[in-house]
């Protein structure tokens, strides 16, 4: 999206665990995405993915956010996990480790449609950003878009169009779980397309 003239800004969860690293859990990663948002000077669209939806939602109600972008996403609210999401209990493809978390097979839940799957970036997680509860759910005051991905292994399409109810306007994508690698230009067209719908009167409330 850079090439179309958008300035892209990204941010490091700190509950992303490498060995030796300090443990954090959801609420440490929404402070850090909330001062990124809150330092960029003019108005923001906030794509996430994934568990990343989940500090997104409890740290984007600021005033420059027009738009949340959820794409294969959890988009829950106050009083709400990951692991109250997803049934109580943890899927198969999981590892526990303590206190750490990876996923089991990521070539086939996270990549399942990518050619070159970067299965060896992937870092452990804190187990905490599972347990954690939501404190706010931006989308109550922010518009969102919902993108579900049709061919997703790691979120199933329905669990997705549960959520996407929540979502001002849905759209979908045939693609796995990681339609950044496997149809980037067709992701980017839809984040465009969110970011320049005009707003409605209000989000969505339910």
């Amino acid at each position: 999206m850079e090439n179309d003239g958008w300035r892209v800004e990204t941010v490091d969860l700190p509950s992303v665990a490498p060995e030796g690293a300090p443990r954090h859990g959801m609420h440490e990663d929404a402070k850090v995405v909330g001062a990124a948002i809150g330092a960029i000077d003019g108005p923001v669209v906030v794509v996430a993915h994934s568990y990343g939806d989940i500090p997104v939602t409890e740290a984007a109600c600021l005033p420059n956010v027009r738009r949340l972008i959820y794409v294969a996403a959890f988009q829950l609210d106050v009083g709400d996990s990951l692991l109250s999401a997803i049934g109580g209990t943890p899927p198969p493809w999981w590892r526990i480790e303590g206190d750490i978390f990876r996923p089991l097979t990521p070539e086939t839940v996270f990549f399942n449609d990518v050619t070159d799957k970067p299965v060896g970036e992937l870092e452990a997680q804190t187990y905490a950003v599972a347990t954690d509860q939501l404190e706010a759910a931006a989308w109550h005051q922010v518009e969102s878009t919902y993108v579900v991905c049709e061919n997703d292994n790691a979120i199933p399409v329905f669990a997705q169009e549960a959520m996407a109810r929540r979502a001002t306007t849905v759209r979908r994508l045939p693609s796995g779980h990681s339609p950044f690698l496997s149809r980037p230009a067709d992701l980017a067209g839809l984040v465009a397309e969110a970011a320049t719908t005009p707003r409605r009167s209000s989000p969505a409330s339910a």
